[in-house]
This record gives C-alpha cells, sequence and structure tokens, in this order.
C-alpha cells in the first residue's frame, strides 16, 4: 500500500511536469523546457527507484502470500467474532432456559404451598364447626340429663309428699309431663339435626382426605412414571447410544429401528413374540431360563482395550 501511494505521487507529479512541457514547448520557453525537462527526468527515475521492488522476482508472489495470511486472519477473526456471538448467544439461551425452570419451579412450589394452606383452612373451619357442633351436642345432651333429674326429683317429692297425706292435682301432673315432653321432642330435634350435620361434615372431611390421597398417589404414580422412563432411556442410551450425541443419519439408526419395530407394527410384534415363543420353558428347566422382563444390558468392559472400544 506503502509502494502504490508512492508511486501515484509521483505519476501525478510526472503528469503535471509533462504538461508543463508541452505549454513551455507552445510557448518557445527554451530555458524553461530545459527546466521542466531535469525535473521530470529527476521525477522518473524517483518513479522507477519507488517500483523497483515490484520488479523483483518472487516478490508479486510474497505480495500473494501476504495477502492470503492477512485475508485467512480476517477470516479467522471473523470467525472467532461469530463463535463468541454463538456462544454467548447460546449461554443466554441456557440461562433463559434456567431461568424459566427456576420460575416453573418456584410457581409450583408457590402453588403447593397455597393447596396445602386451602386445605388446611378447610380443614381447621371444619374442625372448628365440627367442635361446634359436638359442643352443641353436648350441650343437648346435658339438658336431657336434666330433664330426667328433674323428673326424678319430681317423683321423689311426690312420693314424700303422699306419705305425709298430701296429694297434688292431677293438672299438674298433666302440665309437667306435657311441659317435659314438649322440651323432649325440641331436644330429640335438635339432636337430630346436629347428628346430621356432624354426619355431613364427616363426610366432606372423609372427602377430603380421599382427595388428598389421591393426589398423593397421583404424585407418587407420576414420580414412578418418570423414574421408569428415565432408566429405559438410560437403557436405550446404553443399548443405542445417546440420542442427543448421535444424529438420526448414524451407523446405529438402523439397529435402532430394528429393536424397536414392535412398537410401531403391530405385524412386528406378531413376529418377535413368536420367535421369542419357541424358547419359552419353566423357570425351574435346567436348560434354559425364562424371558427376561426387560432389556438385557451388556455387562462391563473386563479390560482396557475393551473399555476404549466402547468409549
Amino acid at each position: 500500500r506503502a509502494v502504490a501511494v508512492a508511486a501515484l505521487g509521483r505519476v501525478a507529479r510526472l503528469t503535471a511536469l509533462c504538461r508543463a512541457l508541452r505549454r513551455s514547448e507552445d510557448e518557445g520557453d527554451e530555458p524553461g523546457w530545459v527546466r521542466t525537462r531535469e525535473e521530470a527526468e529527476a521525477a522518473l527515475r524517483e518513479l522507477r527507484e519507488v517500483v523497483r521492488p515490484l520488479r523483483e522476482p518472487g516478490y508479486g508472489e510474497a505480495l500473494r502470500r501476504k495477502a492470503e495470511r492477512a485475508r485467512k486472519r480476517r477470516l479467522r477473526l471473523q470467525r472467532r467474532k461469530h463463535e463468541a456471538r454463538a456462544a454467548k448467544e447460546e449461554e443466554a439461551a441456557r440461562a433463559a432456559e434456567r431461568e424459566a425452570k427456576i420460575d416453573q419451579w418456584r410457581a409450583k412450589c408457590i402453588q403447593e404451598v397455597e393447596e396445602k394452606n386451602r386445605e388446611r383452612e378447610l380443614k381447621a373451619a371444619a374442625d372448628s364447626v365440627l367442635s361446634e357442633v359436638r359442643k352443641k351436642q353436648a350441650d343437648t345432651k346435658r339438658m336431657m340429663d336434666v330433664l330426667r333429674g328433674l323428673e326424678k326429683l319430681r317423683k321423689l317429692r311426690k312420693e314424700a309428699a303422699a306419705r305425709k297425706g298430701v296429694c297434688p292435682p292431677p293438672s299438674a301432673d298433666e302440665a309437667f309431663e306435657n311441659q317435659v315432653e314438649s322440651l323432649k321432642t325440641l331436644l330429640k330435634t335438635r339432636t337430630e339435626l346436629y347428628e346430621a350435620e356432624e354426619r355431613a361434615l364427616r363426610v366432606m372431611l372423609e372427602g377430603e382426605q380421599e382427595e388428598e390421597r389421591k393426589r398423593e398417589m397421583e404424585k407418587k404414580q407420576k414420580k414412578e412414571r418418570e423414574k421408569l422412563l428415565q432408566q429405559k432411556l438410560e437403557m436405550d442410551s446404553k443399548l443405542f447410544g445417546d440420542p442427543a450425541e448421535f444424529p438420526l443419519a448414524h451407523l446405529l439408526q438402523p439397529f435402532r429401528d430394528y429393536y424397536l419395530q414392535a412398537e410401531h407394527s403391530v405385524a412386528a410384534l406378531i413376529q418377535i413374540r413368536h420367535e421369542w415363543d419357541q424358547y419359552l420353558v419353566p423357570a425351574d428347566h435346567p436348560e434354559g431360563s425364562c424371558i427376561p422382563p426387560g432389556w438385557v444390558l451388556p455387562s462391563l468392559p473386563t479390560n482396557d482395550a475393551w473399555a476404549t472400544a466402547v468409549r
């Protein structure tokens, strides 16, 4: 670049000197023409000196190699910048995914806490109402005991008065009995009402407990399903390789398709089952064993060469 800039400067000066030579020649100014010619020859010598390295053998090839190195360096810098940007975007995506999982976990925890709080409040309210109903039942029972005590007391007083020769009129006995029967009927009605309330509350509490047991069972079943799915993924990874590591066009894909064909084709399932049924034997048969319930996982490598091949 420096040689080209210097050469262009000399060429521009030579162009100006050539125009001055023509002008001096047209005007007949011989001294000026000679002076200008000397300056032009000096500028031409400077131009030749400047471009002399360009005429040397191998200079063009060296310049090309240098330009290629510069181009590769620019490409390398661009690639590093692109990789850094891609890594930054990937890290941002992973951070966003982690934040999303954290938010999801936090929302799940909050929901569980809210559900537990609602259940606790509902149970506390039901217990409070149930205790209130039981208190009312206890009051009703106490009032029934009081009535029986009054009947017994009146009977004793009536017998004591009869021994003294004093007999109350029949209307008094009838009024007392009517009043007692009216109170007994009222207390019996209230007792039945309180028993109905207690049964309703117990049914509600049993329903809540059943719902709680059902939710616990669903959570347990979900954990079991996730555990079984994780075990299946681990077995598939050991048998066929990690799906995230190997693409669909990997060399193990035909084997995956072969061993998993029964999951996608009923005819293949029947054929495989027929082949397996040929080897069915009792559990205590001396020359065979029963079909395993799942995949037969490979044993661990017994030497370094085998472990290297597996890796």
